[in-house]
């Protein structure tokens, strides 16, 4: 049976690849700090996943905890808009240093492929949309701490990218664009205006704060779309190679909200702040290299909205 190392595996993300992992009876071993996620995000399958609890940064750990082991599934980072202005070497220092250890534990441990969670960050403003996975990487603002998470995200294509060549390993790297859906915690564009929009439901006005004009543009992938097309990656994705994971249905934040507001059945008011120095005005992947290998999405954004307010409006509940 094959054993895969997930690191990051108790978060959003992580904990769905895990279990869409276990599923295909895999051999599972989860290595996670709990900053953003818990065990108890897999709870249901935990007999069949070994769980470490650990930091990246420990580079004897990470070489001791990935013995044996096959495969590994890098996602271990920080993520979230606000973490990248407010502690910006942290978000560097777990990039870089989890990176090296991870290609450490590689060489040591005789591990021979590589599944890389990079980000849409890298792409900053990009030039083009729907963006492709050959346009050029920059920094456009070296002094901007945003930049922390896309160019960490950087600095891990070219390490992993420079190893796997030298030492003939595999690797695939995926890029996601806006992930969603249920239990995705708070950090995030639609959880934060469901949970701002949910306590208000029952006023005959209802106020969200958005960033921005609200003709920024963003496209977003349910959860289940997202595994779907990981999985078609990990079996299929061809060596060395990066993919875009989301969708090409671009929409605005404005029109975002009224789809929301519609979900509801709610008038939704908008009141405006600036926007955070650095975001991107528009973000859209072309997704052309995973359709290729047979990657359709499915649940369109109204429907996965929808099930996402449910999920989290009888959370919302349960604590009153």
């Amino acid at each position: 049976m094959k054993t895969i190392l997930v690191t990051g595996g108790s978060g959003f993300i992580g904990s769905n690849i895990v279990k869409n992992l276990i599923a295909k009876n895999f051999s599972i071993k989860v290595f996670d700090n709990n900053s953003r996620g818990t065990f108890k995000n897999l709870s249901a399958i935990s007999k069949n996943i070994t769980f470490i609890e650990g930091d990246i940064r420990d580079r004897e750990k990470v070489i001791s905890i990935s013995k044996n082991v096959d495969s590994i599934i890098h996602l271990a980072y920080i993520n979230g808009t606000e973490n990248f202005y407010r502690k910006p070497y942290e978000v560097l220092d777990i990039a870089v240093k989890g990176m090296i250890n991870i290609i450490d534990c590689m060489s040591v441990n005789n591990i021979n492929e590589l599944i890389l969670a990079s980000s849409s960050e890298v792409y900053q403003q990009p030039s083009i949309v729907p963006t492709d996975e050959k346009i050029p990487l920059y920094i456009p603002d070296i002094f901007n701490p945003r930049i922390s998470y896309g160019g960490g995200k950087i600095i891990s294509e070219l390490l992993s990218i420079n190893f796997a060549r030298s030492t003939n390993k595999k690797l695939i790297i995926f890029r996601p664009h806006n992930v969603y859906g249920p239990n995705m915690g708070n950090d995030h564009v639609i959880p934060q205006f469901i949970n701002s929009i949910i306590p208000q439901l029952k006023n005959n006005e209802i106020k969200l704060e958005i960033q921005g004009s609200g003709e920024e543009t963003r496209s977003f992938i349910y959860i289940d779309d997202f595994i779907k097309s990981f999985n078609i990656i990990f079996t299929n994705g061809n060596d060395q190679n990066i993919y875009n994971l989301g969708t090409q249905d671009e929409i605005s934040i404005k029109n975002l909200v009224n789809l929301i507001s519609k979900v509801i059945n709610k008038k939704i008011d908008i009141i405006h702040k600036e926007i955070n120095l650095g975001s991107a005005t528009r973000r859209c992947p072309d997704i052309s290299k995973v359709k290729s290998l047979g990657f359709k999405p499915k649940i369109n954004l109204e429907v996965g909205v929808n099930k996402t307010f449910n999920w989290y409006f009888k959370e919302y509940e349960k604590k009153i």
